[in-house]
């Protein structure tokens, strides 16, 4: 068995690091400095795997967004009909991996980050078109043209509850937000019956 080399081990601990300095200090002003630290190793190894602080955290990002889409394929495998596919990704959207103090820090930064940075902003577009496509799979059999609008407003709603969570304090609630976002999805149901 091949053994494995320790830079992959070394880029996933840099990538975590990322995620929970950015997450302690609720911004993308950290240093690699920091990051290092906390992934237990020193800067320059750091800028020998990613090059800069901006390609740390871009690889943050995707890890995040693999975590993400990882739940999310995971929840519509098991899901059984439309209504259960549209609950599924809501649920793997405040999942305990996905919603929680560091992730929500890390993903309102990551769109601070798509504002400057290319890279950044094509990995929350395509989380978006994913998101959105997901919804609308679900959503299209219960709502038909609907659909589209309504997808748009549950994402919206999704992305307004981690906003939310990153302005508060204290541990994130899982099932207030799948409740507050499940609810507007069953008036949009209710709002689409003859």
């Amino acid at each position: 068995m091949p053994k494995l080399g320790m830079e992959p081990i070394r880029r996933e601990a840099l990538v975590k690091a990322t995620i929970a300095e950015i997450g302690q200090h609720g911004t993308l002003d950290v240093t690699v400095s920091q990051i290092a630290r906390r992934a237990g190793m020193s800067s320059a190894l750091a800028h020998h795997y990613f090059g800069g602080k901006e390609q740390i955290f871009v690889a943050a990002m995707r890890y995040t967004m693999g975590v993400y889409a990882a739940e999310v394929r995971g929840a519509l495998a098991m899901a059984e009909g439309p209504a259960a596919r549209v609950e599924a990704i809501v649920r793997a959207s405040f999942s305990e991996r996905n919603f929680r103090g560091d992730t929500v820090a890390a993903w309102m930064n990551f769109y601070v980050l798509a504002q400057t940075s290319d890279q950044a902003r094509r990995l929350l577009n395509v989380y978006h078109r994913r998101l959105r496509a997901n919804l609308r799979h679900g959503l299209r059999p219960l709502m038909g043209a609907r659909a589209f609008d309504v997808s748009e407003r549950v994402a919206a709603l999704i992305d307004g509850v981690y906003l939310r969570q990153s302005l508060g304090h204290g541990t994130p609630d899982r099932a207030s937000a799948v409740a507050h976002v499940m609810g507007a999805v069953h008036c949009a149901l209710e709002g689409a019956k003859p």
